[in-house]
């Protein structure tokens, strides 16, 4: 059985994936448009077609027509020709946590510089150095044959380098994102500060990546052998690796991991190599659309094509048809509000082969639907690949896309006759298998809930929420109290509390922050702090993460409970009489915590307590415990006690801002510490002398669940000496 810790890795895992999955979209969303140009322009202007058609003395050369075409098909072409930098920048942008713009211009130096680095090397080892354009050519050929790996290497942006295809571009989107996270507010020493925060990020990108460039071209051409074996591998499958090929695609979508499954065997060799107009093309999707721009294409490869081809039957028609059985077995009072429903979802999965609100709606109700779903889909990915169907797409397979690589290419080039024919026969048997076991178990899809039931078609939020409250309630709550995502201009976080800068203040809802479980909320200007106590940094990521997802885009559908907090409540701990005494973890003089130049500590918004003036700077264990949390900028330190004390240290005010530069912390999160160990050492003088305050609140932040609380230190104290006094 798996640990508590296990899990916890698994799950960061996962959410890391998704992360990655959703940062995929940006640059997948510009390819139906750019497909649209593609299909439109390269359709247009092959002479095969336009003479067949009786077009040629209209639309042929020559003619302006032709010429817009043209321009069209080029347009397109462009997009498909520089997928890996669109997936750098695009990776970059979606993983990068704020300043997205600068991880944006990091990821395109680093593309540059590491393709340039591999290039180089290139021509070190098999031109002499020579890196013109003669020279490269045959050096290029040199070492495809030295590896004996045809379509090796590639021109990308005009360099000669290894063919790393869109792996590339998220190698580097990946990596310069996390360079941007970890140093975009980097404080580099005063005769180097101009370079520092975010002007710093573009500069360890460019030597990180001359690095992973000179790097990648050592390892990158075992890699590349591992891909072709496994491309090699796929096809060698056939039907049947095209039938487990459509079911794990479809099983993914509820996670959103499915683009990182198949863009792999879009855009890699994984998913087959061609060579076309004399240049060899890797990826299915690269293959479909070089076919297509090429006038000599009499058929389009159908090895390829398999990994896209399968969507159009079960998307165009299947799913319709379990729309319709959803309909007939709804209760009669019900049909009405349920036929609309259902037909616009039906209408937006035929033409567009957008499919969510009705395969969210099977997994909310029945999950045993979506599963027969992911075998009817596989299934019909394996018959457009025994038929020969050679329909490409751009992200979905709609009338849309089947219109554009489909019908007007020709039923002699793609075959795409058959996605009708098994079309047919699959709506009635989306429609006859979906009524049967829709009476047979009695589940309550659209139109057959109870009474008190909204009908509606469900979300992936809604999934998400029945299967384990996954939808992060608390975060819906900070982002309705903030005002909406729209609203939010930046978000961080110290020891204790969120910082949000917020565009309209007035949009902010104190009521609403406080049903997070937020202590308190204070107001400056534009910018909100909201206090949670030490568990912020969870608060502060959990939150991030759900501003990341469809779920933050519209928050109507999430009702706001009038005076209840929606956060777990902590067990108080047992009553027994006990007097326990915390020690002073610094040296120097004791001051009231009412005294605290600091409302949320002098209030007693996160608990009773005292705080210290320090006179050395040194951090020792207040108790037995352990370390709960030390935030990145390691000003702080959460403690739970062995006698079940939530204990709070706040090194200094304001003292955030340095982002951890002048403390030293000594111990780990999850750390067992002992009473006198030494947590931290912070540089007092240099700090104060940068203007912050040096004053340190010791805060009990769970004193409520205690008997008693009392403060039994004043003035002097040293390390060791009883601050504080709680009975339980």
């Amino acid at each position: 059985m798996e640990s508590g810790e296990e899990n916890l890795k698994n799950n960061k895992v996962f959410e890391v994936l998704q992360r990655v999955g959703r940062s995929f979209m940006l640059p997948i969303a510009i390819l139906p448009v750019a497909g649209l140009f593609l299909g439109i322009g390269s359709s247009f202007t092959n002479e095969t077609m336009l003479k067949a058609y009786g077009l040629y003395g209209i639309m042929g050369p020559g003619t302006i027509i032709h010429g817009i075409l043209t321009v069209m098909s080029a347009a397109g072409s462009i997009v498909f020709d520089n997928l890996p930098l669109l997936f750098a920048i695009g990776v970059a942008i979606g993983m990068a946590k704020r300043e997205k713009e600068v991880a944006a211009l990091a990821s395109v130096i680093a593309f540059f510089i590491m393709h340039t680095a591999i290039s180089a090397l290139i021509s070190v080892n098999y031109a002499g150095g020579d890196m013109s354009m003669d020279a490269m050519e045959q050096a290029v050929v040199n070492l495809e044959q030295n590896l004996g790996l045809s379509g090796a290497t590639s021109m990308v942006l005009g360099i000669y380098t290894l063919n790393m295809g869109v792996f590339g571009g998220i190698i580097v989107g990946l990596g310069t994102a996390a360079l941007h996270n970890r140093f975009y507010k980097i404080q580099l020493p005063q005769v180097l500060s101009f370079f520092g925060g975010t002007r710093f990020v573009p500069i360890i990108s460019a030597v990180v990546f001359l690095l992973v460039g000179i790097l990648m071209y050592f390892i990158w051409p075992y890699i590349q052998k591992v891909i072709s074996m496994l491309g090699n591998f796929v096809q060698n499958t056939g039907y049947i690796g095209t039938l487990i090929y459509g079911i794990i695609e479809r099983a993914l979508i509820p996670f959103g991991l499915h683009h990182v499954f198949y863009m792999p065997f879009w855009q890699t060799n994984v998913g087959g190599s061609m060579e076309i107009a004399g240049q060899t093309i890797n990826g299915a999707q690269n293959i479909f659309f070089a076919q297509l721009a090429d006038p000599n294409t009499t058929k389009f490869s159908a090895d390829a094509t398999r990994f896209m081809a399968g969507k159009f039957p079960f998307m165009m028609f299947g799913l319709p048809g379990a729309a319709l059985a959803m309909y007939r077995c709804a209760r009669n009072e019900k049909k009405k509000v349920v036929g609309g429903l259902l037909l616009s979802a039906a209408l937006t999965a035929f033409l567009t082969g957008i499919t969510e609100p009705l395969e969210f709606t099977f997994l909310f109700v029945a999950p045993i639907l979506y599963v027969v779903h992911c075998v009817l889909a596989g299934i019909s990915f394996m018959l457009m690949h025994i038929f020969g169907v050679g329909v490409g797409m751009t992200f979905s397979g709609g009338l849309i896309d089947m219109t554009l690589f489909g019908i007007m290419q020709g039923n002699e080039k793609t075959h795409w006759l058959y996605i009708v024919l098994v079309g047919i026969v699959y709506f009635f048997v989306y429609w006859g298998v979906f009524t049967f076991l829709i009476k047979k178990f009695n589940f309550k899809t659209p139109g057959r809930e109870a009474d008190n039931e909204e009908t509606k078609l469900y979300t992936r939020s809604d999934v998400n929420a029945k299967n384990g409250g996954k939808t992060d309630m608390t975060s819906v709550l900070i982002l309705k109290g903030l005002g909406g995502k729209e609203n939010i201009a930046d978000i961080d976080c110290c020891a204790t509390r969120l910082r949000i800068t917020v565009h309209n203040s007035d949009a902010v809802s104190e009521d609403i922050l406080k049903q997070s479980g937020a202590a308190g909320v204070i107001k400056k200007g534009n910018g909100i702090q909201v206090i949670y106590g030490p568990r912020v940094t969870v608060i502060k990521s959990h939150l991030e993460d759900f501003m990341e997802s469809k779920e933050s885009v519209d928050l109507n559908g999430y009702g706001v409970v009038d005076n209840e907090i929606q956060t777990e409540k902590e067990t108080a701990p047992k009553a027994d009489g006990t007097e326990i005494f915390l020690s002073s973890p610094i040296r120097g003089k004791a001051v009231p915590l009412e005294k605290v130049d600091d409302e949320v500590f002098s209030a007693g918004i996160l608990g009773q307590g005292i705080a210290i003036e320090p006179s050395e700077g040194k951090v020792f264990a207040p108790v037995d415990g352990v370390v709960e949390n030390i935030p990145k900028s390691k000003h702080a330190i959460a403690i739970t006690a062995d006698n079940d004390a939530n204990i709070l240290i706040h090194v200094g005010l304001d003292t955030v801002e340095l982002d951890g530069n002048g403390f030293d912390v000594k111990v780990a999160n999850g750390a067992k510490i002992k009473k006198g160990d030494l947590l931290m050492t912070f540089n007092l003088n240099g700090i104060k002398k940068q203007g912050y305050k040096m004053i340190t609140p010791i805060v009990v932040c769970n004193a409520d669940e205690f008997a008693e609380f009392k403060t039994v230190a004043d003035g002097d104290v040293n390390v060791g000496d009883d601050v504080i006094r709680i009975v339980r």
